[in-house]
């Protein structure tokens, strides 16, 4: 499995768009970012990347990829809009659901933040707060009684799903973990809301009330409520069988490859992990077998379907992320023994 994430980092490295290449795309301010040709420039994309070095226990400035990952740290801190949004500077690197790319990017702060030089800590700082504020602010406008406390894709939209919800939780516990002032009562709203999403099968829906369960969104609620220190909530075992019944899979009944399949073994791999016992030691070797045989001779994780939007960097990096979750290298899943 080591060799399969060396030769997936090696991959990611050099999707990172270099200062040449910037200046030649007639686009300097591209330099750090990563390739992704839907949305060039896209902050989530480049922060899932940077997460998966992170993830194999390389640092900022050290070693062989610690100059990529302050690149591509530089990168993100760099995007800031002036309303805090973490997002690209430029609106080709954007996409409709803003919130993914401003958590995503602001969990990857939260993560390095104490990791870097103190020149790149100060900015870190300044950075961070800024869009910590967007999520606490986002997360407080008026909803119904059943989408409050979680958020959707733009900042003053008035429902909430789960899947966005899920990054938001971890870039909160994420700078939370290291320091910030994240009121508990803006936890607790996170978790009743996730707990709103939940299905009398035993999963949890993309939103409240929604169709049934569905494997990510399970593995999605299962990290975030036990992230939320919420260990003891009796249905969280249940989330645990609902996935070991119906585990992630790269292809459905008909044998089509299934879409954004990657997403959904990254979440119920860190759920999974997070439950331990005899629900990570019977899905690990599912997962890990699963992974293992669709990385292509490149090092990249890819979409069959040439036609999706995200097809270079972002699926290697979940499925590396994926498959480091047990060398607890990010501090956001450590797990309690």
């Amino acid at each position: 499995m080591d060799a399969a994430v060396e030769r997936g980092l090696e991959y990611l490295a050099g999707k990172q768009i270099s200062r040449d290449t910037a200046a030649a795309m007639g686009r300097p301010e591209l330099t750090g970012s990563f390739e992704e040709p839907a949305s060039v420039g896209n902050t989530g994309i480049t922060s899932l990347a940077v997460m998966a070095f992170l993830a194999k226990g390389h640092l900022p400035g050290r070693g062989r990829y610690g100059e990529v990952i302050n690149r591509g740290i530089d990168y993100v801190l760099a995007q800031q809009l002036e309303n805090g949004l973490l997002v690209s500077r430029n609106v080709r690197g954007r996409t409709t659901g803003l919130m993914y790319e401003h958590s995503i990017s602001t969990l990857l702060l939260g993560e390095v933040s104490g990791m870097v030089d103190p020149v790149r800590q100060q900015k870190v700082d300044e950075v961070l707060s800024r869009a910590l504020l967007v999520l606490l602010q986002a997360q407080k406008v008026p909803k119904s009684e059943a989408n409050t406390g979680g958020w959707r894709y733009t900042p003053g939209t008035t429902d909430s799903d789960l899947s966005l919800t899920g990054w938001s939780i971890m870039a909160l516990r994420a700078a939370k973990l290291n320091g910030a002032a994240i009121p508990d009562e803006h936890i607790e709203m996170a978790v009743s809301y996730i707990l709103n999403c939940h299905t009398r099968e035993g999963g949890f829906s993309y939103m409240p009330g929604g169709s049934p369960g569905t494997t990510s969104m399970t593995g999605i609620a299962v990290l975030c409520l036990e992230l939320c220190g919420e260990h003891g909530n009796e249905d969280l075992l249940a989330a645990g069988d609902f996935i070991l019944r119906r585990p992630p899979t790269m292809t459905d009944p008909n044998g089509n490859p299934v879409r954004f399949r990657y997403y959904a073994w990254y979440y119920c791999g860190q759920a999974m992990f997070q439950l331990g016992g005899k629900y990570w030691n019977e899905f690990a070797p599912i997962m890990y077998d699963r992974l293992l045989a669709d990385q292509n001779p490149d090092g990249s994780w890819k979409y069959p379907d040439q036609t999706l939007a995200y097809n270079t960097t972002y699926p290697s990096s979940l499925a590396i992320l994926t498959l480091t979750v047990s060398a607890r290298q990010l501090p956001i899943y450590q797990r309690e023994e």
